[in-house]
């Protein structure tokens, strides 16, 4: 499943002109001396565990505007966020496969709540065992049971509105491919399939997005209700219901008992409605690896990078970023006492288009192959990573990076398809029709669907201009957004810009989540997706998806994307993503570095603080050394 987030929270130093794919080795960093490579890609080194290990309780950052607003299991696509569900949701209730693992898109199996899956029936029946050392924090088992509650208040959640889960897409996948799920046994549980997948895609993006849920204690309609029979659906939309509802009453997480029986490392002590900042406590039958002195955990808001770097120099927070703005004085942090590690995430920064706006005729004139092309001809990847990155970031131009490394990034996505150029856009758009007016508006003179008019559904007169509204954090994105409605203008495209947050334009600016708005934006910068580690882009640029935020529909996409999830050819996904790269169904972007910086007081295993860099907090792992 993908998982919204912003273009990058933290920040790293790389060396000056040179993108994240340099190999390990010494680096030279503006604020002098050198620094150890560690991972290729990687500025800095996390030390490995030292000291003796001390309790007490880690504070860590939480981005402005990022912070958790769901807590449910089930996670809706207007929800959908690495910060509620990675860095919040994933600290009490862990997935049933965790892929993961440092920088690499790979799997922990000690993490993993279950067994390596058993395939069988020309990989149409899996057969899933729990392990036994995971357990609920009543010290009740985690079984079949919990596995099958989660998978059958999904289907109640969908039935209802297919935005009632961020991984759903219609008859692929869970839950509409299963012809049965049953529980033989406690520990055991067997899925039935209509058809063959391919079973890295089900394990590493289906099977790693469910979330065993305590049937015991939830499967109930009401607070002081009987436990009911969830396998009944009638039953199953009655629970679903009302496990909702007491998710969206977000003042009282921390006081509702539901939230209380956990399977993860930690348990919500405490949780600000008003600032979403938010304290938890270890919870003594985590049975999975942890250190010899679990930590308690704080969640910090901040409403600025700034106010957020303000804490780090004064060395206020145990955990935090460095924003892209503050990389020069990255020695200055480190000498006051912080380690610091930086990576790019494995996923994609882009500016989503809405296919589906038809104000001024713009679900007509984004529709058109030449007009995307046209954009990406007006973004300078590589200035811009010089001028807002300060050289902390690698050009990325499709959905699939080049680092960290995949085996599927196809070999248009590795350099420019449509290279920076003004002229290239303004050849582009003479070339279909338009009068090109620099500095000024761009009009549609010629209509028509010959190879030289505007296109289908673009009038004469149209002109070309549109809205745009990007995050306000971190600040990086309104400075790509404000750079390329600059370069834009030179070609007579005519980009209106306005800002807002993440949570907001993840939840309205969103077609199959906000309906009602989908006439409201043009295009809009929010960061990126998430991949998981087979990187698929089901569910986000499939006709069908539940996080299709524009509306993108293709035939050839469509088949494409489930040849990936059906076929077992490795090559069905890398086809895919070079696909979409040459269709540029967003304006990809280049991936910043991200850089997490920690009080060198705090300890742990190396990959526990690698993870940060792909938004995963592991904080279970760590002490403090004094």
């Amino acid at each position: 499943m993908k998982f919204a987030r912003p273009a990058t929270k933290f920040a790293v130093l790389a060396i000056a002109g040179v993108t994240v794919l340099a190999a390990c080795g010494k680096s030279s960093t503006s604020g002098g001396g050198s620094t150890t490579l560690g991972p290729s890609g990687a500025f800095g080194t996390v030390p490995a565990a030292s000291g003796t290990p001390h309790g007490g309780t880690v504070t860590f950052a939480e981005p402005p505007g990022a912070t958790p607003n769901w807590i449910l299991p089930i996670i809706t696509a207007a929800n959908d966020s690495v910060f509620t569900v990675l860095s919040f949701d994933y600290e009490m209730w862990r997935p049933l496969y965790w892929f993961v693992k440092g920088v690499a898109p790979a799997e922990t199996p000690a993490m993993s709540l279950a067994e390596e899956p058993k395939w069988s029936n020309g990989d149409k029946t899996v057969t899933i065992t729990m392990k036994s050392n995971y357990k609920w924090s009543d010290g009740k088992p985690i079984t079949s049971q919990d596995v099958l509650f989660w998978i059958d208040e999904m289907k109640a959640a969908v039935k209802e509105s297919p935005a009632n889960w961020a991984g759903y897409t219609p008859k692929t996948g869970i839950p509409d491919e299963l012809a049965s799920a049953t529980t033989p046994n406690a520990s055991t549980i067997v899925i039935n399939l209509k058809k063959a997948y391919n079973p890295s895609w089900f394990i590493e993006d289906q099977f790693s997005s469910i979330q065993p849920m305590p049937s015991h204690a939830w499967a109930k309609a009401s607070a002081n209700g009987p436990i009911l029979n969830f396998t009944n659906p009638a039953n199953a939309t009655k629970i679903y219901n009302y496990l909702s509802a007491q998710s969206k009453s977000v003042g009282t997480y921390a006081t509702n008992p539901l939230w209380q029986v956990v399977d993860g490392p930690y348990k919500l002590s405490s949780f600000n409605s008003t600032t979403e900042a938010f304290g938890m406590t270890p919870n003594a039958t985590y049975g999975g690896p942890e250190s010899k002195k679990v930590l308690n955990l704080t969640g910090v808001p901040f409403t600025s990078d700034t106010a957020e770097y303000n804490a780090v120099k004064a060395g206020s927070i145990d955990v935090g970023y460095v924003p892209l703005a503050n990389v020069p004085q990255i020695k200055s942090v480190e000498s006051g006492g912080y380690n610091a590690f930086g990576y790019p995430d494995f996923g994609w920064n882009y500016m989503a288009y809405n296919f589906k706006d038809t104000t001024g005729d713009f679900n007509n004139i984004i529709g058109q192959l030449y007009i995307r092309q046209a954009i990406a001809h007006l973004q300078d990847e590589s200035g811009i990573i010089h001028a807002f990155f300060n050289g902390a970031g690698g050009e990325a131009y499709g959905p699939v990076p080049s680092i960290p490394v995949s085996p599927f990034t196809p070999s248009n996505a590795k350099t420019a398809p449509y290279p920076f150029s003004v002229s290239a856009a303004v050849a582009l758009l003479k070339g279909h029709g338009w009068t090109v007016t620099p500095n000024g508006t761009d009009v549609c003179k010629s209509a028509g669907t010959g190879a030289t008019q505007c296109g289908a559904g673009i009038p004469a007169g149209t002109k070309l201009t549109f809205p745009l509204v990007y995050n306000t954090s971190p600040s990086i994105i309104g400075e790509q957004a404000t750079d390329l409605a600059s370069e834009a203008k030179k070609a007579g495209i005519t980009i209106s810009l306005s800002s807002d947050n993440f949570n907001h334009m993840i939840a309205n600016d969103n077609d199959p989540a906000s309906p009602k708005t989908i006439d409201k934006w043009a295009v809009e910068d929010f960061g990126g997706f998430t991949d998981s580690t087979y990187p698929t882009t089901l569910g986000v640029f499939n006709s069908t998806g539940s996080s299709n935020l524009g509306g993108y529909a293709s035939p050839e996409a469509d088949k494409l994307i489930q040849a990936s999830v059906t076929s077992s050819n490795p090559a069905a996904v890398t086809a895919e993503a070079s696909y979409l790269t040459q269709q540029q169904v967003g304006l990809f972007q280049p991936n910043p570095d991200l850089v997490q910086v920690w009080k060198k007081t705090l300890s742990g295993p190396p990959a526990s603080f690698e993870t940060l860099t792909q938004y995963n907090l592991n904080p279970e792992y760590w002490y403090f050394t004094k």
